[in-house]
């Protein structure tokens, strides 16, 4: 693969060609499309040094390390996401995965159920999202944070604006976490450690659970579990409610109600005006969401409720969560049956 030094290589041009864009990315073209000129990046480190008082000579040295990952914009074109849900599945709800999901519990079952009884979400959640999300820490990312965020920030037009915040959110936990910016390795679209936090995330949600000055996702799991079920407790997590029930329908006439939004939406009321057969009896207050998942003979639906929604949070892909759902009940179930 082919790397390239986001500052020096930019820097090199003539500033008379600096000023057109058209010119740059005729260029640059062997390298990456829609790479940013320079001045994106220099008006970035100008605002970090005037709004976070940052040093301006140390970002630049900072900067001139920082390489565009052609692998990184070709993966965040083509995520896992798109597959249909029987492919998807697959993925994750592996008797692997779920053997390491029971072993996860077992070497953590004190701070999990410490962090269940504090934040109200179930520890089969928690480690379900860890085991989604890296394998229970195997699978962390080989990305330096750094290149990915600046990848995705100056060389992604399309998201560069999220990515342009995170890379922001990401110098100021380091400085918070008195980490180097150069050290963090992540994945692609640079989540960090075993819930696979983005920098926003980090410094939104993230727990120093063991009182050790430092939260530590990368390397502590009961800092990482108790991170998990704070994101999901800030993103109201209610307790003891349910997450997702299957649905038969005899009739399609519930396919106007399919759409993209994920929040829950329908009255039991609404549901059953359909002729739609709920699997199990629901609070009468429920709120939810039909979802149609893709399998290799014809669509399955479920009921998703508000706890549903709340994973969704983490990911915003209704695959994802259910994916998480199914992976925890599986870990539940087989612990259960684990002498």
């Amino acid at each position: 693969m082919h790397k390239y030094n986001l500052m020096s290589r930019l820097r090199s041009i003539p500033s008379s060609f600096r000023l057109s864009p058209f010119v740059l990315c005729l260029l640059l073209a062997s390298c990456t499309s829609n790479i940013k000129d320079t001045e994106s990046v220099d008006a970035f480190i100008e605002q970090m040094a005037t709004k976070h008082q940052f040093d301006k000579s140390e970002l630049d040295d900072l900067f001139e390390t920082v390489e565009i990952k052609q692998d990184i914009l070709k993966r965040i074109s083509s995520p896992s996401e798109g597959l249909p849900w029987y492919k998807y599945r697959k993925i994750f709800l592996t008797d692997a995965r779920i053997d390491a999901g029971i072993q996860f519990w077992r070497d953590n079952e004190p701070a999990l159920t410490a962090v269940e009884q504090k934040y109200g979400v179930p520890a089969e959640i928690i480690v379900a999202i860890i085991g989604v999300e890296t394998l229970f820490g195997k699978n962390t990312g080989n990305h330096r944070v750094i290149d990915a965020l600046s990848t995705l920030a100056f060389a992604y037009p399309p998201r560069s604006k999220f990515f342009v915040g995170e890379l922001e959110n990401f110098l100021l936990l380091c400085r918070d976490e008195h980490i180097s910016p150069a050290d963090p390795l992540g994945s692609y679209a640079g989540a960090m450690g075993m819930p696979q936090f983005m920098p926003s995330s980090f410094r939104t949600y993230a727990v120093d659970f063991d009182n050790d000055k430092r939260s530590d996702i990368w390397h502590n799991s009961s800092d990482a579990i108790a991170s998990v079920a704070n994101y999901f407790a800030k993103h109201h997590w209610q307790p003891g409610r349910p997450i997702a029930v299957p649905v038969t329908a005899p009739q399609e006439n519930y396919e106007p109600t399919l759409n993209k939004s994920l929040k829950p939406d329908l009255s039991l009321a609404e549901l059953k005006s359909l002729n739609l057969i709920i699997s199990r009896q629901l609070p009468l207050d429920s709120k939810v969401k039909l979802l149609s998942f893709e399998q290799q003979q014809g669509k399955e639906l479920w009921a998703a409720l508000d706890n549903f929604y709340v994973i969704t949070r983490y990911n915003h892909s209704p695959l994802y969560a259910m994916a998480v759902y199914q992976l925890s009940l599986s870990i539940l179930n087989k612990k259960g049956a684990f002498p």
